[in-house]
């Protein structure tokens, strides 16, 4: 793929008219681009089949990792499965589609800035990005409660079979250690999760209560470990490039029309292979991109 791209996007919402409409414009800029899609489609099944399969047609691959949107049960959508049953019917879905999914091979880019495995992850979070000074997941919880800072999720993201939503993350955690380790040493990887890897990324949020859904640090060193090229995430909806361990993290959001239309404007697609021309590799400081 001499001339392809390896780009990505989250955050894409679809339930609004002015985001769907945006979808309709995402095109490929070869016939050899493939398209990461971090999260957050929508929140109905039908919404997100017709999402990834429009993007499907147009690009030559398309990697999904799931949101935590995507993973709601909404008290409107016809398929009312839970937890992760819901995710499961998800997984069938992108696969119908050929669409890569975190239980599938990585896919290899083989391109310019290759070979990588592309990864896309699920592992979810689990409260440990607490509130400053709570020293437990129940403190920090009522913390956010008394200041009316609550994720949606506590309502409509539910965790059947696991106890709890920090249980699934740690079951996914160990899950994906594993994958992980048996890449191929020779290549490097592209990490795609809906929620950032390590916590630096939360420190800017308007409301702090609301980084403990927002991650677990025990995926903090896993750009290190895994020779990660870049970092993908979404989730904040403040979409920028900070470094990491010499690591460059890539926040793709397109995020709700009353965040993005205030906001210069800029290409919907972020080039995360090859590495877009004139970058330099930071020093942990981040910035917005255009």
């Amino acid at each position: 793929m001499p001339n392809g791209k390896l780009l990505a996007v989250s955050d894409l919402h679809v339930a609004y008219k002015e985001n769907r409409a945006l979808v309709e414009t995402l095109r490929p800029e070869s016939d050899d681009d493939w398209l990461i899609v971090a999260g957050d489609v929508g929140e109905q099944y039908a919404d997100i089949e017709w999402t990834l399969r429009l993007l499907a047609e147009r690009f030559a691959k398309v990697v999904w990792a799931p949101g935590n949107h995507e993973l709601w049960t909404h008290p409107q959508d016809p398929v009312d499965l839970r937890g992760e049953k819901r995710y499961l019917r998800l997984v069938e879905l992108c696969r119908s589609l050929g669409v890569a999914t975190p239980e599938d091979p990585y896919p290899v880019w083989e391109g310019e800035g290759g070979p990588v495995a592309v990864a896309p992850l699920f592992v979810l979070y689990d409260y440990t990005f607490r509130v400053p000074g709570a020293h437990t997941k129940e403190e920090s919880l009522r913390r956010a409660y008394e200041a009316g800072v609550v994720c949606a999720d506590e309502h409509f993201l539910h965790h059947e079979p696991y106890s709890g939503r920090d249980t699934w993350c740690h079951a996914r955690v160990e899950y994906t250690e594993r994958r992980l380790a048996a890449v191929d040493p020779v290549h490097r990887t592209v990490l795609i999760n809906h929620w950032p890897l390590v916590r630096e990324p939360t420190r800017i949020l308007r409301y702090p209560d609301f980084a403990q859904w927002c991650g677990t640090e025990l995926t903090a060193d896993w750009h290190v470990r895994f020779r990660a090229a870049a970092a993908v995430y979404g989730h904040l909806h403040i979409p920028r490039v900070t470094w990491h361990d010499g690591v460059r993290f890539e926040e793709v959001s397109i995020g709700y029309p009353r965040e993005w239309r205030p906001r210069p404007p800029r290409k919907p697609l972020r080039q995360i292979l090859p590495r877009p021309a004139g970058e330099r590799v930071g020093d942990g400081a981040g910035g917005t991109w255009s």
